[in-house]
């Protein structure tokens, strides 16, 4: 799904439900935000290829936080193309994505997906890539979950933030969320933001009214 020039949600199936990893691009480099389940590496290389982005221009990875899907495929992406790559995360989930703490809501699984976090992000930062993305740290999913702000494109990448449902958005989703009144809060960090689309992992791309809706939540 095109939300506009260089900006595309890509879509995963998994066990019948989808999820929406987003890729953005222009003339010099590609970012992929979030990476999928493990063993999607293949539909995420496919997913890619048809949009006409090389391999080679994928230079940044931008994980919103530690959940295995979100993680997933960082290991292949940094096998394949590890050396040209710079990846990114809040530092509260870096440990967890690297493999030094157990994932918190998958520290049962033996061998879980783990790659290295080359920068760690604060609040308010901006990332000079593909017209400015603005970081911001949005924690209650968990400590270190971060969503994104795309200026160009006026597109809020919300991670886990929220989740949608046909189109509409449904807030924070509670039985995946750590802490559900800190997450509560952090959407209030919306609210002076300029958006015209939010892509949400769980749901996908939604467009109608974004303002009117994140006040819903408040």
């Amino acid at each position: 799904m095109q939300v506009s020039k260089g900006v595309e949600v890509l879509e995963l199936e998994f066990n019948g439900n989808m999820i929406y990893p987003t890729l953005l691009w222009d003339q010099d480099m590609a970012v992929l935000i979030d990476t999928g389940f493990p063993g999607q590496m293949e539909d995420l290389l496919v997913a890619i290829d048809k949009i006409g982005v090389a391999l080679d221009n994928l230079q940044v990875v931008i994980l919103t936080h530690q959940d295995i899907d979100h993680i997933g495929n960082l290991p292949d992406i940094l096998q394949i193309n590890g050396s040209n790559m710079k990846v990114y995360a809040h530092k509260l989930d870096k440990p967890y994505i690297q493999g030094d703490l157990p994932l918190l809501k998958d520290g049962h699984i033996a061998n879980p997906p783990k790659g290295r976090v080359d920068e760690t992000l604060h609040d308010g930062q901006e990332l000079p890539y593909c017209g400015g993305i603005r970081v911001i740290h949005t924690p209650g999913h968990t400590s270190g979950h971060i969503s994104l702000y795309l200026r160009k494109s006026k597109t809020l990448v919300a991670g886990d933030s929220m989740y949608s449902v046909n189109g509409v958005l449904q807030g924070v989703h509670l039985p995946t969320t750590l802490n559900v009144e800190v997450a509560r809060q952090s959407l209030k960090k919306y609210i002076d933001l300029d958006i015209e689309s939010v892509v949400c992992y769980h749901g996908g791309l939604s467009v109608a009214n974004i303002n009117e809706q994140i006040l819903k939540f408040q």
